[in-house]
């Protein structure tokens, strides 16, 4: 694949254009008033939204899509000897095809675009791309990637900088996933899943933790610690979390940041206070204190997202006063222990946590919400097979603020399944840990056993990056229609 990419006004055509990081992109380059259309399996809220502000959008992946800029095409070409010869600026009109590495090269549509001859990108030549063109705010890690971008974009825009953001998240603040601004800021989640990270250039980058969790591309911690360093080398800014190792044994940040005062990190906190409805800390700038920090979410590990945000803010020279206010009122993104109802007193929460390291954090946090006597109920499905396999130990540790885990079977994500691990045998080593866990293989059966098993004062917690949530607004239906029928 090629990595130029032409912002002269050449058309972009996105194959599979709902994922969530390639409708970011594609929604700031239509908004940007480029020509942009994009195909995926199955339509959506994102692809509606995309449509509705001038993108095109096919509703398959297949050949004939291409033939959308055959008449732009034709129309400059020169007919010789009744063969159509296709002159430099007929080359032009031709889209530049952005795939992400979940598109296979057997894909029709792929294969139509080599043939035609389209330039062919990665989702991250774009986002790079855009990166250089900005003064780039990137944040890289394992965990905490799309909170932590989500809340600095938000801190820059209640400071009145409108930033250009794209995240691996919705965000009701911005309606979705992105938002183009005018100034010179951009705010970008930058992942690391597939190598790509180190494409990216930014003025300031950020990383929160580093651990693997994609072994269907890493074979070891070091080769994912070897991508972190040169995304690090190519950051004219590295902010860093020394309370991860592996960033303080491994990088050298520029500036630092921790939850503990006696690291000698840039920003550190004390006066810590966890509590069910959010979490305030004193912040400490190199030894001097700047203020009291409020925020919504919960637990530390929210803390440490937001003293990341701190200290960019303070990169960028705004007064404690201004992030403080920002980050007050930061709600967070959408899948991020995220608020989905409560019926008949059960309350109904959905996050994207899917490796033990989140499943722990996200867990702890439901625990300091839960009242006296709430059961948690942790709802998981695991999220490709060789992420379960490789971390089945851990996963079977990473539940012990749970008072029930149901896990359903594994959401493949397009991996093939190879016989060596099932969602039930995840679930028997959980139980060798865990007291009360259940498994139920389809989401269907997992709905019913919720319904049957579920009681008022119950936190229910759906853990997972598949479709797992799916079934919430089902449960919450039907757990109301005993109701309606008795008002």
């Amino acid at each position: 694949m090629t990595n130029s990419v032409d912002f002269s006004g050449r058309p972009f055509h996105f194959i599979g254009i709902g994922g969530i990081g390639m409708s970011a992109l594609a929604y700031v380059l239509t908004k940007r008033q480029f020509p942009v259309s994009g195909s995926d399996l199955r339509p959506n809220h994102i692809t509606h939204k995309l449509e509705s502000i001038g993108a095109h959008i096919f509703g398959k992946q297949e050949a004939s899509n291409l033939e959308f800029f055959r008449p732009q095409v034709l129309a400059n070409a020169v007919v010789l000897n009744s063969q159509e010869q296709l002159t430099p600026d007929t080359n032009s009109k031709l889209p530049q095809v952005i795939c992400s590495t979940a598109i296979n090269t057997n894909n029709l549509e792929y294969k139509a675009a080599l043939e035609l001859g389209c330039p062919i990108l990665h989702r991250s030549d774009v986002l790079a791309a855009l990166i250089a063109e900005y003064y780039s705010i990137a944040v890289a890690g394992t965990h905490g990637k799309t909170t932590t971008s989500s809340m600095i974009g938000y801190m820059l825009l209640e400071a009145g900088l409108d930033p250009t953001i794209l995240v691996g998240g919705e965000v009701n603040a911005w309606s979705g996933n992105a938002r183009l601004g005018q100034s010179q800021y951009l705010v970008a989640e930058a992942d690391e899943s597939d190598g790509s990270l180190v494409k990216h250039a930014p003025e300031i980058g950020i990383i929160t933790n580093i651990e693997l969790d994609h072994p269907d591309h890493y074979d070891t911690l070091e080769e994912v610690i070897d991508i972190f360093q040169t995304f690090a080398k190519s950051c004219k800014t590295l902010i860093g979390s020394v309370d991860c190792a592996t960033v303080r044994d491994r990088l050298q940040p520029t500036i630092t940041y921790s939850l503990h005062s006696d690291t000698n990190a840039d920003y550190t906190v004390t006066n810590i206070d966890y509590r069910a409805d959010g979490t305030t800390a004193l912040v400490w700038e190199k030894g001097k204190a700047l203020g009291v920090l409020t925020l919504r979410l919960l637990s530390r590990h929210n803390l440490s997202n937001a003293l990341a945000a701190v200290a960019v803010g303070r990169a960028l020279g705004l007064e404690f006063g201004a992030i403080a206010k920002g980050i007050a009122t930061f709600e967070g993104a959408r899948r991020r222990f995220e608020f989905r109802g409560e019926v008949n007193g059960i309350t109904f929460i959905d996050d994207y946590a899917h490796h033990p390291s989140e499943i722990r954090v996200t867990l702890a946090a439901a625990r300091l919400q839960a009242r006296p006597g709430q059961r948690v109920v942790a709802i998981f499905q695991p999220h490709r097979y060789s992420r379960t396999l490789t971390f089945l130990e851990e996963f079977a540790e990473s539940f012990a603020h749970a008072d029930l885990v149901v896990l359903t079977d594994i959401y493949s994500a397009g991996e093939p399944n190879l016989g060596q691990i099932s969602g039930e045998s995840l679930a028997a080593e959980i139980a060798k840990q865990h007291s009360q866990v259940v498994y139920q293989p389809t989401l269907p059966a997992v709905c019913e056993y919720l319904l049957q098993t579920l009681r008022p004062g119950d936190l229910a917690l759906f853990l997972g990056a598949g479709n797992l949530n799916q079934v919430i607004p089902e449960v919450i239906t039907t757990l109301c229609e005993p109701a309606k029928a008795t008002s």
